[in-house]
């Protein structure tokens, strides 16, 4: 990406949107484009493709979803499969129309199946039933991983989808019942601890395995991702299986290679936070998926790894809590 492309990020106020934003900054890139949900609803089809016939950028982050965690993603189904691919296809298509050179767009590892081989590799999409507790959203993520390798065959776009595990950091949700499970244990063991409880609950077993990546590990991948020399780049897009014959969707995951049981994960934030506590699992609870660990040997082999370590990031999200 030239110094002085026009680069549009979609979500720029999410921990990841943000966190590109910051990264792109640093790196020297200062014609950024950004829009508030007030400025610009990226459910309204007629203000994208305005908005894009505007400004035209020349490269497009797309990082605005709606996301939550198992309870959020229980409640509001039909909200997690409509928003999604309503912003989605919204931008696709006018990335497309208005000639965008690269769009990167940014899922989940929910997309994978319940229980694909660990660790999961881009191969594993759509080799079985997917987990029950985040399915609409994870179908509206594989939605625009088709969206992009559509537009890539037939229009000869360069669209890159970016699978990240499970994602922490500065700028996070920490709402008492829509957020993930580090801000939500975050949040739960601060407030035991102002309160001098003697435990804290935490739901499910403690058993399943989680890989976590820290927001601007996850910026710096993309950002790294979307500079790649053509040849690099192109070779990630996919191919037609009609006639290639093979299944490769443009697809990269983004992870750090290792993981953690809840257990263990529980256990390091209340370290860092301070409580003095006792942890008490609550087995009536479910507990997702037994294991989540991506194969990230296709961004390796470019040359990208993942740079801080669990506990050294957990400092920092607990201070951008307190904050």
């Amino acid at each position: 990406m030239e110094k002085n492309a026009k680069i549009y990020v979609a979500g720029h106020r999410g921990m990841v949107g943000s966190a590109i934003v910051r990264n792109l900054q640093a790196k020297g890139y200062s014609n950024i484009v950004t829009r508030t949900h007030q400025e610009l609803d990226l459910i309204n089809q007629a203000a994208v493709d305005c908005f894009f016939k505007q400004e035209m950028p020349d490269y497009v982050f797309l990082a605005a979803a709606k996301v939550g965690g198992i309870i959020a993603n229980n409640t509001y189904p039909a909200q997690f499969i409509r928003e999604n691919l309503v912003i989605q296809t919204n931008i696709i298509h006018a990335a497309y129309e208005n000639n965008v050179k690269r769009l990167m767009f940014l899922g989940s590892s929910c997309i994978y199946p319940r229980m694909a081989p660990q660790p999961m590799s881009e191969e594993c999409l759509l080799t079985g039933p997917l987990e029950p507790t985040n399915r609409p959203y994870a179908l509206a993520k594989i939605a625009g991983i088709e969206m992009c390798w559509s537009y890539n065959r037939q229009y000869g776009t360069k669209y890159l989808a970016v699978m990240p595990t499970n994602l922490y950091g500065p700028g996070d949700n920490y709402h008492p019942e829509n957020s993930h499970v580090i801000p939500a244990l975050i949040r739960k063991f601060h407030e035991a601890k102002v309160a001098n409880a003697k435990e804290v609950v935490v739901w499910g077993t403690g058993t399943p395995k989680r890989e976590f990546l820290y927001s601007e590990d996850m910026a710096d991948a993309c950002v790294f991702l979307s500079n790649l020399p053509d040849d690099q780049y192109e070779s990630l897009l996919g191919s037609d299986e009609s006639k290639s014959g093979k299944f490769e969707p443009p697809l990269v995951n983004v992870g750090v290679g290792e993981d953690v049981t809840i257990k263990e994960l529980a256990e390091t934030v209340k370290q860092v936070v301070g409580f003095a506590g006792d942890i008490v699992f609550d087995t009536s609870k479910p507990d997702g998926t037994p294991r989540k660990l991506m194969d990230c040997s296709r961004l390796s082999s470019k040359g990208w790894q993942a740079k801080v370590v669990l506990e050294s990031g957990l400092v920092t999200s607990y201070t951008d809590f307190l904050q």
